[in-house]
């Protein structure tokens, strides 16, 4: 019998990560214009957060209908992304989020897990029983 684990992502921490971003390009931006002498270096922060809010805004549904699917056979994706266990080398966590690594060298990334370590290690854990 097929068992399988489905991964799904998580809406706070897709709503974190893009604080952060915010966070982050909006210090980078701000940074920038006091380098070049900008008599208004506040509206860089205030541009990247805006700018980032309503990245995030439009593609909040796309980012949180992706799935992924585990059985004893193979890992699904969106985008019909399917590989056998066999063929995976490897997950690990990047950044918050799960890289699958397959044995010819593609990339897979499961974004916004609430436990990245979790669904990587369960992923892992899979390739062990397949092994």
């Amino acid at each position: 019998m097929t068992t399988a684990t489905t991964f799904r992502p998580d809406r706070a921490t897709y709503w974190r990560a893009h604080l952060v971003m915010a966070v982050l390009l909006g210090a980078a931006a701000g940074v920038f214009l006091l380098a070049i002498g900008d008599p208004y270096p506040v509206i860089g922060p205030i541009g990247a957060a805006l700018a980032i809010a309503a990245r995030a805004g439009f593609v909040a549904s796309e980012a949180m209908a992706e799935e992924w699917v585990l059985t004893d056979m193979n890992l699904s994706g969106p985008m019909k992304r399917n590989m056998a266990l066999t063929t995976i080398k490897t997950a690990r966590v990047l950044l918050g989020a799960v890289q699958v690594v397959t044995r010819d060298g593609n990339k897979h990334l499961i974004k916004y897990m609430a436990d990245p370590a979790a669904t990587a290690a369960t992923i892992r854990a899979a390739l062990e029983g397949d092994r």
